[in-house]
C-alpha cells in the first residue's frame, strides 16, 4: 500500500498547478495543516519533458490529489489557456490515475506578484507563487469538507 493510500483524507497531501504556455508553477500543500507552499517552476519544454518533471514530483511527494488552475476572463468567461488548463488537468489525470479538481485562478498571478514583492523575491518565482495562491484557495474553500 502506498503512502498516500495509508493517509486518511483530513491529512491528503496536494500538488497544484498553474499551467503556462512556457512555464508550469507547482506548488505542495497538506490539508491537515491547512497550508500550501511554492515548489518549483517546470519549463514546459515539451509535453514528454513536463510529464517527466511531474512524474518525478508525483513519486517524491506521493500526492492525493492534483489542483489545477483553471484561467478564466475577468468577468468568468473561458478563453484560450481555459482549455489548454483544463487539458493539461485531464492529462494528468490520464497518465498519474490522480483525481484533479480545478480551481478559477482569475488574479492568481497579481496575487502572486504582490506576496513576491512584499518578501523582497524575485519574479522568476511568480508561476510557482502562483500555484500556491490557487493551492491555498482550494484549501481556504474546502477547509470544513472533507475531499
Amino acid at each position: 500500500m502506498s503512502v498516500a493510500a495509508k493517509r486518511g483524507a483530513a491529512e491528503a497531501t496536494l500538488l497544484a498547478f498553474d499551467y503556462g504556455e512556457k512555464r508550469i508553477g507547482v506548488a505542495l500543500g497538506n490539508v491537515l495543516t491547512h497550508s500550501a507552499r511554492a515548489l518549483t517552476v517546470i519549463p514546459n519544454k515539451s509535453r514528454e519533458y513536463r510529464f517527466e518533471a511531474i512524474g518525478a514530483l508525483l513519486r517524491e511527494w506521493q500526492p492525493d490529489m492534483l489542483v489545477v488552475g483553471l484561467p478564466r476572463h475577468p468577468d468568468g468567461t473561458p478563453h484560450a489557456m481555459t482549455q489548454l488548463a483544463t487539458r493539461f488537468g485531464n492529462q494528468l489525470n490520464g497518465r498519474f490515475n490522480l483525481p484533479v479538481v480545478w480551481v478559477d485562478e482569475r488574479y492568481s498571478s497579481v496575487d502572486a506578484e504582490a506576496r513576491l514583492r512584499e518578501r523582497g523575491e524575485r519574479a522568476e518565482h511568480i508561476d510557482a507563487e502562483a500555484a500556491c495562491v490557487i493551492l491555498q484557495q482550494y484549501l481556504d474553500e474546502h477547509s470544513s469538507q472533507p475531499l
